[in-house]
C-alpha cells in the first residue's frame, strides 16, 4: 500500500518534500504529484492525475482553493484515509470523502509519523 503526496515539489524546504523524505525514512512507499515534474530522492515528481492502484492515504498539501482538480481523482484512487496537512484543510471536500467511506483527517503528515500515529 502506498502514500500518495499531492502537492510534492523538490524544494527542500517545502512540507510536502520534507514529508516525502520522512515517509522514506520509514520505510514508506511512496508516489508523488505535483505542479512540477521532478523527483525527490529518486522518487518521481508526476503531474497531472496520473493512474495509481493501491493508495492506502493521500497526503493532500494543496490548499483548499487548488483541490478542486483533485475531487474526482481522489474518489476514484478510494484510498483508505486523505490527511489534510495544516493549510489544506477543506471541509467541504471532507465531507464529500466521508461520503465515498474515505477517511479525512485534518493532522499533520510529519507529526503523525514521529510520534508513531501514522
Amino acid at each position: 500500500m502506498k502514500t500518495l503526496v499531492i502537492g510534492a515539489s523538490e524544494n527542500t524546504n517545502r512540507y510536502a518534500n520534507r514529508a516525502a523524505r520522512t515517509l522514506l525514512q520509514y520505510g514508506h512507499d511512496i508516489e508523488l504529484v505535483g505542479l512540477r515534474a521532478g523527483q525527490i530522492q529518486g522518487h518521481p515528481i508526476q503531474t497531472g492525475l496520473p493512474e495509481l492502484t493501491d493508495v492506502d492515504t493521500v497526503t493532500m498539501y494543496v490548499g483548499a482553493r487548488n483541490q478542486a482538480g483533485y475531487v474526482d481523482y481522489l474518489k476514484t484512487l478510494k484510498p483508505r484515509r486523505v490527511i489534510f496537512n495544516p493549510g489544506a484543510e477543506n471541509s467541504d471536500l471532507a465531507r464529500q470523502l466521508k461520503e465515498e467511506g474515505i477517511e479525512p483527517i485534518e493532522a499533520c503528515t510529519l507529526v503523525m509519523l514521529s510520534v508513531g500515529t501514522y
